[in-house]
């Protein structure tokens, strides 16, 4: 089938719109489908105690923001191919469930470009990507035969996106090898303290790591500091996270960890609601934040392998700044990988 339906520019007024549903939505607005994110914001908890209100309202106002004619529009001059006739594709995504939201520039890229999307949703975080589906159907009802969304075994694609785990990775590389595909792994973001920072910054880098519980890919787990620096001192700095405590899932965690650590008598620090401790490992568990020091001069994690083949992203001067490594961009690809480029290559033999 050729690209007959749903210009560039069609898509850009439909998502503009979705947009502008879901910031009204994240408003509290009741009325029409911005209703149904308000709504959800203030149920998911019940179902997934991690998508609480201030989570899940984040989330969709974030979403909401990135959706403007204006962005839409910047972001997609930088693929003339658009214009372009070709056959439409369906293309599988299989969409994690960590954090509210998290398949929905998957969505985006494979709807924009007049495709089809088979999306196998994740039983975490179902409610908002049907919500999605219905505001952009209500808004332009070309969408409906092009969005297919289910909870069982994909089949009957060309392409597919498939987001989880190291240990899921491993079955989606063997699943799909004979189709073209984008396979996510586990990757972790950092935080590079050069000791000129400002209390504002430092409290914005409380964001970074906190936000989501820490479950996103995009949330900082590992600080690394100046020689000489005392991690100590950030924990005042991000006191207005001390309400995580009260959460009881990450207060088992936080508490689980704080045990474990006591019984191996390993050193860290305790700041009540957060865990510091030394190490080179990228990967802490949940309410633990690691942190190593480095030597002025040096880039600080290129010693231990943490490249781009494991960092999502970095926060710090001369990178992201702070408190903004949980509001990507349009073009802001997970594991740099270009989406959109990938769902528009013509299928080549593998």
């Amino acid at each position: 089938m050729k690209w007959e339906h749903l210009s560039t520019e069609r898509g850009i007024e439909a998502f503009a719109a979705l947009g502008a549903v879901m910031r009204d939505g994240a408003a509290g607005i009741r009325s029409g489908h911005a209703g149904r994110f308000a709504d959800l914001i203030e149920s998911l908890h019940l179902s997934n105690p991690w998508f609480t209100p201030e989570n899940t309202r984040r989330a969709v106002e974030a979403t909401g923001n990135i959706l403007t004619r204006e962005k839409l529009i910047r972001w997609l001059s930088a693929y003339p191919e658009l214009k372009e006739e070709r056959a439409r594709q369906t293309v599988g995504v299989v969409m994690a469930g960590n954090i509210p939201m998290v398949g929905f520039h998957d969505l985006l890229c494979v709807l924009i470009t007049g495709n089809r999307l088979h999306a196998r949703l994740s039983t975490k975080d179902r409610h908002l990507i049907e919500a999605v589906a219905e505001t952009l159907i209500a808004t332009d009802p070309e969408y409906a035969p092009l969005i297919g969304l289910t909870t069982e075994r994909l089949t009957g694609f060309t392409k597919v996106i498939a987001t989880g785990s190291n240990n899921t990775s491993r079955y989606f590389d063997y699943y799909f090898r004979n189709i073209p595909s984008i396979i996510r792994r586990n990757r972790n973001s950092i935080a590079i303290i050069d000791g000129t920072e400002s209390p504002s910054e430092l409290g914005l880098l409380g964001d970074d790591i906190f936000t989501y519980f820490g479950l996103g890919c995009r949330n900082v787990v590992k600080v690394w500091l100046p020689e000489g620096y005392d991690p100590e001192g950030l924990i005042p700095h991000w006191s207005r996270y001390e309400t995580l405590r009260s959460h009881y899932k990450y207060s088992v965690n936080y508490d689980h960890n704080k045990a474990v650590m006591i019984v191996n008598r390993e050193k860290f620090i305790d700041g009540g609601f957060v865990l510091l401790r030394e190490s080179p490992s990228l990967s802490p568990p949940m309410a633990v934040v690691h942190y190593e020091f480095y030597n002025p001069g040096d880039t600080p994690f290129a010693s231990t392998g943490a490249d781009g083949e494991l960092l999502q992203c970095i926060a710090g001067h001369g990178h992201l700044p702070f408190g903004t490594t949980q509001q990507p961009e349009l073009w802001d690809y997970a594991d740099n990988t270009d989406t959109i480029s990938f769902v528009l290559k013509k299928n080549e033999a593998r």
